[in-house]
């Protein structure tokens, strides 16, 4: 049997609950792990003030009911599969190193801040900073993959360095701003302001974009490595037809007031 945390008392403010990570919760039996320390607010509490727990940890934790005052879910985890059957709230899987999270709602803001490796598949819409550095820092992200099957807000893969964002739906403002390499796919639309400040890495969209002027159209043609990205996030359920597979892309390049090293393709057949 997995190990399964039900919410039962919602919380007032925000629940910081890092502990609940593989990492935390393993060979702890149901008594150990309700009394682990969380803080709801500034005051202490247990994670058995919010939630029943069930099971022991096998590899893989189940977090059940609204989430969404419950911060740091999964934040540094190295291995183990933890799933979130609800929305969740800020940092999920923050620091996350290896392992993945999947999660059957939305994600509030600072989703997979200065992630190093692993995976975190959302189902819903993710908040704004996904993937990106923490105030301060100058590096978001180094490796891992964030899949998201709706829509991302402001600052996506903000001073990312490397990785794979993969953005099913639509995408806001500032898409890869201070971007230092990686990749960033997005399926829908994206808002103003692409890769400002961007010194290298790839964005690509399947739309139009309004792009800044310190972007310069390089060509248009087909780059055969996309298709290797295409066709394997088409197996993680994205609807990828064969014309995108197979069709041409505008390059620009930029961003010119930074290395201009950086590309945003947007598809053109």
């Amino acid at each position: 049997m997995s190990l399964t945390l039900s919410l039962h008392t919602s919380p007032e403010v925000p629940v910081e609950a890092d502990v609940i990570s593989p990492d935390r919760l393993n060979n702890l039996n149901e008594s150990a792990l309700s009394a682990l320390p969380v803080f709801h607010g500034n005051v202490q509490a247990k994670i058995g003030d919010f939630f029943k727990v069930q099971g022991q940890y096998n590899g893989e934790i189940r977090v059940e009911g609204d989430l969404s005052k419950v911060k740091h879910i999964g934040a540094g985890m190295t291995s183990g599969r933890l799933i979130v059957n609800g929305d969740v709230g800020a940092h999920l899987g923050a620091g996350m190193q290896g392992g993945k999270i999947i999660v059957d709602g939305n994600v509030a803001d600072w989703a997979a801040s200065e992630m190093t490796g692993g995976r975190i598949i959302i189902k819903g819409n993710a908040g704004h900073m996904l993937g990106s550095s923490i105030r301060g820092s100058a590096t978001g992200i180094t490796g891992g993959e964030i899949i998201v099957h709706g829509n991302a807000r402001n600052e996506a893969g903000q001073a990312m360095r490397n990785g794979l964002i993969v953005i099913g739906g639509n995408s806001e403002d500032l898409t890869g701003v201070n971007m230092l390499s990686g990749t960033i796919i997005v399926l829908g639309k994206m808002g103003i302001r692409t890769g400002a400040g961007m010194k290298r890495g790839t964005i690509l969209s399947m739309h139009d974009a309004d792009l800044l002027s310190t972007f310069t159209y390089a060509c248009t043609y087909h780059p055969t490595y996309l298709r290797l990205y295409l066709t394997y996030i088409k197996k993680l359920g994205f609807q990828i037809d064969d014309a995108k597979l197979s069709g041409n892309y505008e390059r620009w390049a930029g961003d010119s007031i930074e290395l201009n090293r950086g590309e945003i393709l947007l598809y053109r057949n």
